[in-house]
């Protein structure tokens, strides 16, 4: 028995502060496109009530914000406890989540970052996707353009010069942010997939 099943809808709800991060939520965002997603960007310091319900909607969630002072964004942090409202609702049960963010060090406590966004995303019942991702240029024969430059595992990691504009994103870094865009899509779809053949087999 055959089933039809709709192309995901991911929304990528982040804060940037100087624009670096944006850059990478754009990168996150032609990734998950590219597998014929429907996706939307959210600023969530300017987040509107149409826009909660877009993030509602969706399938999957990615988290983005840059790490300060070892942790999301001010503006971020704001986002994060108004979902409250979302979670005595189990609004945001079983979809997927995801998580990338910026800083101007190449480590800079970004860890800390994506286990926060973990921990948002677990708190809702989300499922968490990872980079799937190899560490790379971690050898001789490694380079800073390899994917996963800077060796992350739980999501997208960018290093941004602090005396370097938006355009100083590294295209490593990009390429790493479209992959996580495209990783989330097609789990997404998987999800979808098994969903509508479970409803279809009446199991």
């Amino acid at each position: 028995m055959s089933t039809t099943v709709s192309a995901p809808v991911v929304s990528i709800a982040y804060h940037s502060g100087y624009g670096h991060t944006a850059v990478v939520a754009e990168a996150v965002r032609e990734g998950a496109a590219a597998t014929g997603a429907t996706v939307h960007l959210i600023k969530v310091d300017a987040i509107t009530d149409a826009e909660w319900e877009l993030l509602d909607g969706s399938d999957a969630i990615v988290f983005g914000s840059p790490t300060y002072m070892g942790t999301a964004s001010g503006a971020f942090h704001v986002f994060a406890e108004a979902t409250s409202k979302r979670w005595f609702g189990d609004v945001w049960q079983d979809k997927i989540a995801a998580g990338f963010t910026n800083s101007a060090s190449k480590a800079g406590d970004k860890l800390n970052t994506l286990q926060y966004f973990q921990m948002l995303a677990s708190q809702h019942g989300m499922s968490w996707v990872n980079l799937g991702l190899k560490p790379g240029w971690n050898s001789t024969a490694g380079t800073e353009f390899d994917l996963n430059r800077l060796g992350f595992s739980s999501g997208a990691a960018a290093q941004t010069n602090s005396d370097e504009g938006p355009e100083g994103v590294h295209k490593a870094d990009i390429a790493t942010a479209e992959h996580l865009g495209r990783r989330v899509a097609e789990h997404a779809r998987v999800v979808l997939a098994g969903r509508a053949a479970l409803a279809a087999s009446g199991a």
